[in-house]
């Protein structure tokens, strides 16, 4: 099998994206240092517990496998903390990724799918984001992923590295099989809290009822996370067959606001979700919805979870799987 190293592999995404690359005959090598991340859910190839940090565990990595490439996931990735905290995410997000392409530049790897976010856009200024909007991320994370994207590019003209960079929206969803799902400590997502919400746990805090949206709470799009490891896989493919660095959008193309989440989450359900109302956060845009055209046209990806229903199924069963877990 081809080997390809996965930083936070062990991460909701990852461990997916894992799962996919090992269906499409690669070998993922989780790297993972398990702060945010679950040993258990490393099922398709090896598992390495080291930081980003650690220069000489990464060299060893890289020289026992000799990866075709690396995709890079590992980072902090919660809004408010960023702005609480912004020097935890530039040493984490940047610093140690600056480690990693020192690393594989050392080793002769030149080839990085990075998972970047919607939140280097900011404030839309238009309803749908394509890959030419402005980049003018309004919190310390979505600042942090734009620093990579622009090291990225420095590296790729001095160096010869070729960077795809995934911008995604709302991951949502679990495995379709059901093998993983979405584990977070603590869970900020707003999918698995309604669930938890209607199945008896805390009543779910909505932030904010006065955005510029038709019922006053925010827009977001929800991308089924079996979708994103499928793009994760083509990418890797393009790289693979000679493609140069490009970035992408990753989304559906549609918006659900939190409301009609709440809704969606009793409609599958069957179960009230108890809410209550919030101020809203600061550094939280009204509305993030994707295009993906320019990735269903280069790299040849499609969702195949276009409804909010389907995706929130998928979660509901993990839900129910791990309830009392």
């Amino acid at each position: 099998m081809k080997p390809i190293v996965v930083t936070g592999g062990a991460g909701y995404i990852g461990s997916q994206t894992c799962k996919e690359l090992n269906r499409c005959g690669y070998l993922p090598v989780t790297v993972d240092n398990l702060v945010n991340g679950h040993q258990w859910a490393v099922k398709w190839g090896p598992f390495v517990n080291a930081d980003l940090s650690d220069t000489d565990k990464l060299l060893s990595v890289f020289k026992q496998y000799k990866p075709l490439a690396v995709i890079h996931f590992a980072a902090f990735a919660y809004v408010g903390e960023s702005i609480i905290d912004p020097g935890k995410y530039y040493l984490n997000n940047v610093a140690k990724t600056l480690n990693l392409l020192s690393v594989m530049k050392e080793s002769g790897c030149d080839r990085v799918i990075f998972s970047s976010s919607c939140a280097t856009y900011g404030n839309p200024e238009k309803s749908i984001i394509d890959e030419s909007h402005r980049q003018d991320p309004v919190n310390p994370y979505g600042r942090s992923k734009l620093m990579v994207e622009k090291i990225l590019g420095d590296f790729g003209q001095a160096y010869g590295l070729e960077s795809v960079i995934l911008r995604y929206f709302n991951a949502a969803g679990a495995d379709p099989e059901g093998d993983i799902g979405e584990v977070h400590d603590p869970e900020t997502h707003l999918i698995p809290l309604a669930l938890s919400a209607a199945t008896g746990g805390e009543p779910l805090k909505i932030f904010g009822t006065d955005y510029n949206t038709p019922d006053g709470t925010a827009i977001r799009d929800f991308i089924h996370v079996w979708d994103l490891s499928r793009a994760h896989c083509l990418a890797l493919e393009f790289l693979l067959d000679g493609g140069k660095g490009d970035s992408f959008n990753l989304g559906t193309g549609s918006g659900n606001s939190v409301l009609e989440v709440i809704r969606a989450v009793e409609r599958v359900s069957g179960r009230e979700v108890k809410k209550i109302f919030a101020e809203r956060r600061p550094g939280d845009p009204d509305m993030l919805v994707a295009s993906a055209e320019k990735a269903h046209k280069k790299l040849g990806w499609k969702c195949n979870f276009l409804h909010l229903d389907a995706i929130i199924e998928t979660a509901w069963k993990w839900h129910l799987k791990n309830l009392h877990q």
